[in-house]
């Protein structure tokens, strides 16, 4: 009897646990402030800014296998196009220096996985 009991209670502590760490809003923004990257400026998770919401972003590649490898390009090298009609055609500036390369991965995984 103890023992289910700790089973169970061991059980609900990890469903809490592993919910709360897969929310890609806190990865990313945890991650943009640490690198210094300047991201938040135009964009946030769940509403246009200047350039689209992650999750508009994260909607429009779902399926796409080359996702990551095209987005973390976008941002590294910017880019006009994809977005006009929220954007006005103002394009993404490039990202070469911050943040890193290995951030902006990390910051495109998170976005994709929303």
């Amino acid at each position: 009897m103890k023992l289910s009991f700790v089973a169970i209670i061991a059980a609900s502590l990890l469903a809490i646990s592993s919910s709360a760490i897969a929310d890609p809003a806190v990865d990313i923004a945890s991650i943009v402030k640490n690198s210094k990257g300047d991201c938040l400026n135009c964009h946030q998770v769940d509403r246009k800014i200047v350039g689209p919401a992650w999750k508009d972003v994260a909607a429009k590649y779902k399926g796409d296998a080359n996702a990551q490898a095209t987005l973390v390009n976008k941002v590294i090298k910017g880019g006009s196009g994809h977005w006009n009609n929220e954007t006005g055609g103002l394009p993404m500036t490039p990202h070469p220096f911050k943040p890193t390369k290995e951030e902006i991965e990390q910051i495109v995984a998170s976005i994709l996985q929303m």
